[in-house]
């Protein structure tokens, strides 16, 4: 089922999602803005695990997280 919503956005991001489109990166607008969406709320679901990671067993520290980079990489 769809729904039917208006929103407003910066004229120049209208004119890059249309491009977008033209340029056959999704099949309409809406196609385009309901994909960016959808990948929004994974990314939004995904930090909301990460933080609940971090409280149940204490986020990393400076340290930790200065290994990682050294070890994994940018």
């Amino acid at each position: 089922m769809k729904r039917k919503i208006a929103v407003s956005i910066p004229e120049d991001l209208a004119d890059r999602v249309e491009k977008a489109v033209s340029l056959g990166r999704a099949s309409s607008v809406s196609a385009y803005v309901s994909q960016a969406l959808e990948e929004k709320t994974r990314r939004d679901r995904l930090a909301d695990v990460l933080d609940e990671m971090d409280r149940e067993l204490v986020a990393p520290t400076g340290s930790d997280q200065a290994w990682a980079r050294r070890v994994l990489g940018p």
